[in-house]
């Protein structure tokens, strides 16, 4: 696949897709949306890609936020159709059905913060900072900043970040349950590749399901959640992995996934 505003390359089963607007510190613009949709679309019909590391290019950034360019100009139609598209994106991301690790080198603010926060997981690099400073623009986050923050780190914590509009560094970002991990910035690909190679290892609908009971679950009452787990669950009960795991375990080797 070849994008105006992104690198993708497949390595070993994993997609590694690359936010490429540098001398922009890769702010997200109306281009950089569309070719994320096409990306992840082409990467979710891919049988090859197991896993998926989403960064931005160079050092400084992440993502730095949205291009004010473009921002700047827009009417309240235009803004209202731009959260909207956005948010299809990012809910693409997070439902993907396969895991997708933020790596985050740097800035992740604003648009970057909300891309963040729609992967899976999140590994920072020690010079990573992380914020919404939407409300010193005089708008809020529109890329469901306000519905995932809230989610993670809870609605005192987001209250704060969101209304201040300040950001925090990675550890920080570590203490609220932000990011999964901080790393220093030269082992920060290394990281994500060793946590995706060890997902990869397990049952591949499993690892779906599972993501699948999560995001769904957190929607739902408890109740209804453990409905929905005992469904995958039996699901997982009619797979050649499933078999394939319980075998294995049982014969004291390595389990040998299809994904089937």
């Amino acid at each position: 696949m070849s994008f105006e505003t992104l690198l993708y390359e497949k390595r070993d089963g994993i997609g590694a897709v690359t936010v490429n607007r540098p001398e922009k510190l890769n702010a997200l613009n109306h281009k950089v949306m569309q070719d994320l949709r096409a990306c992840f679309e082409d990467i979710q019909k891919d049988d090859e890609v197991r896993a998926v590391i989403l960064t931005g290019s160079g050092e400084k950034a992440f993502v730095a936020g949205a291009d004010i360019n473009e921002l700047a100009v827009q009417t309240p139609v235009e803004g209202k159709e731009t959260s909207t598209r956005g948010q299809r994106v990012l809910d693409l991301i997070e439902n993907l059905g396969k895991p997708v690790i933020a790596a985050i080198n740097g800035y992740a603010l604003g648009g970057g913060c909300e891309l963040a926060m729609a992967c899976t997981l999140r590994i920072a690099s020690d010079n990573a900072r992380l914020g919404q400073p939407e409300v010193k623009l005089g708008i809020i986050p529109g890329y469901a900043g306000t519905q995932r923050l809230s989610r993670l780190v809870g609605k005192c914590r987001a209250m704060e970040l969101i209304l201040s509009g300040e950001p925090i560094n990675a550890q920080e970002a570590y203490r609220i349950g932000l990011v999964n991990q901080v790393v220093p910035q030269k082992d920060l690909i290394a990281t994500a590749e060793a946590l995706a190679r060890k997902i990869m290892a397990n049952g591949p609908l499993a690892v779906r399901f599972s993501m699948e009971a999560i995001n769904h679950g957190m929607e739902m009452t408890q109740e209804e959640g453990e409905f929905l787990e005992a469904t995958l669950f039996g699901l997982c009960c009619t797979t050649a992995d499933m078999k394939e795991g319980t075998r294995a375990f049982l014969e004291k080797r390595p389990a040998k996934f299809v994904g089937k």
